[in-house]
């Protein structure tokens, strides 16, 4: 199943968040983590992203989560194993990172917050795309194989990916 909702968070705290989370510090970094299931669609050397991990192992590794905080807050959440902020600059052609699954439990669940509106999007094992849509969310079990891709008519494309139970 496959659930989305736009305007997840109210417009007051949605404007804050896309306001601040250009200057958050961004690292950058490899989207597939070498898992051998994982599905590289796109050529090695477009498989980049920069990345800003907000919650990981079990602590908060960022002073910027206070950004998030109303995104939690409506996510019914029993336990949070990571949250991570993905940035992917603009490409001339849409490019499609990896098939991949963020954890393999099927009692889990990931949400995918999207930041700005462009023309990127989230790409399902089983062809369903959900367009990048600032204030949207999307919420899916964590062993659905999915994948992210560029944006070509933003600088940028903006997501907020959080794993939970």
């Amino acid at each position: 199943m496959i659930q989305v909702i736009d305007n997840f968070i109210s417009k007051y705290d949605f404007n804050i968040l896309k306001s601040s989370i250009v200057d958050i510090p961004w690292f950058f970094g490899t989207i597939s983590n070498g898992d051998p299931e994982d599905e590289l669609l796109c050529e090695e050397l477009n498989n980049f992203q920069f990345t800003h991990i907000f919650y990981k192992d079990y602590q908060i590794t960022s002073d910027k989560t206070e950004l998030i905080i109303p995104i939690i807050k409506k996510l019914n959440i029993r336990a949070l194993v990571k949250i991570k902020a993905n940035l992917t600059p603009r490409t001339h052609k849409i490019v499609k990172h990896c098939l991949h699954r963020d954890l393999d439990y099927n009692d889990s669940y990931t949400a995918v917050y999207y930041v700005n509106t462009n023309d990127g999007y989230t790409l399902f094992e089983d062809g369903t795309k959900i367009d990048s849509v600032e204030n949207r969310i999307v919420i899916f079990k964590s062993d659905m194989k999915h994948t992210g891709t560029t944006c070509t008519n933003q600088k940028n494309r903006i997501v907020i990916n959080f794993n939970y139970f």
